[in-house]
């Protein structure tokens, strides 16, 4: 049986989230939902830095291998690359969903977002070998989807649960056109140039765009921030 089959019957002895949380959210309608968050400033920057994630992550994910070859490296060594970052994403999705508990969860994400680009520009500052393709593998890969627990949680702090998997949806549809656009590019490029240099360049200034567009993001729930404007 494939693990789709298994985890799907689970499913049915989930509960609905109660919307008592927020006022108003009990009523609100599908539509009213939408037209709230599409005229959020909030909605919008994460949106734009979800984007920023699917570009980052899938470009490398996609390309990591090819590049390392590149430097002269046996395949193997992007294999393992790609291993683990596979394992740090475990600890590092765990370790920034615990935080965002505690700690703002924008300046997390701006933090990670951030991080990722100077990860990256280390990386290629210094001469590149299985050892520091290594290191940096573990490093992105802490980062790798710690911004989704943050993501979802900051659109479940705004907009309430209720129509918290539509939303994220939305925003999560901007984060698979980043995707599509980071591999797209990069073969583009490489094409283009002979060199993934420009599509790291690239990569490094999105990270520090989106760290500076989760910035201003109003993390109150959205009734609050009507009724307490800024």
């Amino acid at each position: 049986m494939t693990p789709p089959l298994i985890v799907a019957p689970l499913a049915f002895v989930l509960s609905e989230p109660h919307a008592g949380g927020q006022a108003g959210k009990g009523t609100q309608s599908i539509r009213a939902a939408v037209v709230e968050a599409f005229q959020h400033r909030g909605f919008w920057l994460l949106t734009l830095g979800y984007f920023v994630c699917g570009f980052q992550v899938v470009f490398i994910g996609v390309h990591l291998p090819a590049f390392v070859s590149d430097q002269g490296m046996a395949p193997s060594a992007g294999m393992t690359a790609l291993a683990l970052i596979g394992l740090f994403n475990i600890f590092g999705t765990y370790v920034f969903g615990l935080l965002g508990v505690r700690v703002s969860k924008k300046y997390l994400l701006s933090s990670l977002y951030f991080g990722r680009g100077v990860v990256i520009a280390i990386y290629l500052a210094f001469p590149i070998s299985p050892l520091s393709t290594y290191v940096f593998a573990a490093a992105i890969g802490f980062m790798w989807l710690s911004t989704v627990p943050l993501t979802n949680a900051l659109v479940a702090q705004i907009f309430g649960v209720k129509y918290l998997a539509m939303l994220s949806g939305f925003v999560f549809f901007s984060h698979q056109l980043g995707s599509f656009l980071g591999v797209w590019l990069g073969g583009a490029l490489f094409d283009a140039t002979g060199s993934y240099a420009l599509m790291w360049i690239i990569a490094v200034a999105l990270g520090v765009i989106a760290a500076v567009l989760n910035l201003p993001i109003d993390e109150r729930p959205a009734h609050v921030a009507r009724s307490q404007p800024a």
